[in-house]
């Protein structure tokens, strides 16, 4: 991930803010990373899946906790290939937060650590700030019993709180009107969206694991572009390979579009797949770009109901890294 990529684009106000600075800074901030671990494959689970967790806050208080899952393989990137896993970091009620949204990511191969978070801008009405940070995770990995865990060095497995923080950096802002942002501008600008309105809908018969396959409608929801504010809103149309659920977002405002989203969703791995084209006229302007979010939502049912709807709090999701 770039050390510093930012974006202010036009939100709803909110409790939680920053500063977001005058024109030519560029703001920081930093969390406490609390705890960090990652536990390989559990030997008696077929799975082959591997967890990440991570613990953010103050210098005593644990505001966020991060987990993402995924093949052993895979080691943080999407079938092993060139697009990152982010996943969302959910609050834990111990204290009050300043971000909308917090998301990370970690590049298992070089043990890099990335974070993102959004916030309202204190000072700019109407504006959200993202920033972003990464670092490098410098751990010990033990191996027994056939079950490998790794935590950072200088902590125990009885205390693995590090003295380690990361730093993230606010960039420069664009136009929080869509209206005024060209279609060459924003797609110079990094990539990512705030998803919002999740919902998804299955039958699952008490006492059983699997889910009624005709009773699952896959997942609905809007994003809204942190390059240029535009938002478009998602269902699914059908099923692809694997029981993988398809489908397409459509703009929700008039008149045309110079972008294409679509999405999958594994609903067995809870990998999101995003996919933008940007067509701008030109081979040099235009481009495609993708963002995988490891899907995390809560799901209940209403009392003697089989029916359990699944929803989630805003979110990010980013690409590149």
């Amino acid at each position: 991930m770039r050390n510093s990529v930012a974006a202010l684009v036009f939100a709803t106000a909110a409790n939680a803010a920053r500063v977001c600075g005058t024109t030519g800074t560029a703001p920081t901030f930093q969390y406490r990373l609390l705890e960090v671990r990652y536990d390989g494959p559990d030997p008696d689970k077929a799975n082959g899946l591997s967890t990440i967790a991570v613990s953010l806050g103050t210098s005593t208080t644990p505001l966020y906790e991060c987990v993402a899952q995924w093949p052993e393989a895979w080691a943080g990137w999407y079938e092993g290939g060139g697009n990152i896993i982010w996943a969302d970091c959910i609050g834990t009620g111990a204290g009050t937060g300043a971000d909308k949204t917090v998301s990370f990511a970690v590049d298992w191969k070089t043990k890099n650590l990335h974070l993102s978070h959004t916030f309202a801008c204190s000072d700019k009405k109407g504006s959200d700030g993202l920033a972003t940070g990464s670092l490098n995770l410098d751990l010990n990995c033990t191996t027994a019993d056939g079950y490998n865990f790794c935590i950072p060095k200088g902590a125990s497995a009885g205390n693995t709180r590090p003295a380690l923080s990361i730093r993230t950096t606010l960039g420069l802002a664009p136009a929080a009107d869509p209206a005024t942002v060209t279609c060459a501008d924003a797609s110079k600008r990094y990539q990512s969206w705030r998803l919002e309105n999740w919902l998804r809908q299955y039958e699952l018969v008490p006492g059983s694991s699997d889910i009624k396959a005709s009773s699952d409608t896959g997942p609905s929801f809007t994003l809204t572009s942190l390059a240029n504010a535009a938002v478009v809103s998602c269902a699914t149309s059908g099923r692809g390979q694997n029981s993988t659920f398809v489908g397409s977002c459509k703009p929700t405002g008039s008149g045309s579009s110079t972008t294409a989203t679509s999405f999958s969703f594994d609903p067995k791995l809870f990998m999101l797949t995003i996919s933008q084209h940007w067509d701008c006229g030109t081979a040099a302007t235009s481009l495609d770009v993708v963002g995988i979010e490891y899907m995390q939502a809560t799901c209940s049912r209403n009392y003697n109901s089989i029916v359990f709807t699944c929803t989630s709090s805003p979110i990010w999701v980013g690409t590149s890294a």
